[in-house]
């Protein structure tokens, strides 16, 4: 089960970190997406640095505080909830695995977590 915890959050991590530079970065699949599900652009380092947080969160929580993993895990399905939600509320559906799918990490992350 900890192996399946820290694949898991170091995958969750990863991607949080990644869409976090792209957002950053206002990629154009990023600035596309946002325009789609009516989020405004200034909105974008909000949003960066709350996936930022969750992402540090969560390895605050593998380097040895699993009240701090947990509340990001929390968090970041939070955050991902709102970003499904966006997607339905726009009808885009097109994408909306991606959200997904960050989603479903988060949740197998505070899942783990929880567990652990």
């Amino acid at each position: 089960m900890f192996t399946a915890y820290v694949v898991i959050t170091v995958i969750t991590i990863l991607v949080n970190a990644a869409i976090v530079v792209a957002d950053l970065r206002r990629a154009e699949f990023v600035l596309a997406n946002s325009a789609e599900v009516d989020v405004p652009r200034s909105w974008l380092p909000w949003l960066a640095a709350l996936k930022a947080a969750g992402a540090a969160g969560l390895l605050l929580g593998l380097l040895g505080v699993p009240v701090i993993g947990i509340a990001a895990a929390a968090g970041l399905v939070l955050f991902y909830l709102g970003a499904v939600a966006a997607h339905v509320r726009a009808g885009v559906y097109y994408n909306i695995a991606f959200p997904g799918g960050y989603l479903a990490l988060a949740v197998a992350a505070l899942a783990l977590a929880v567990a652990r």
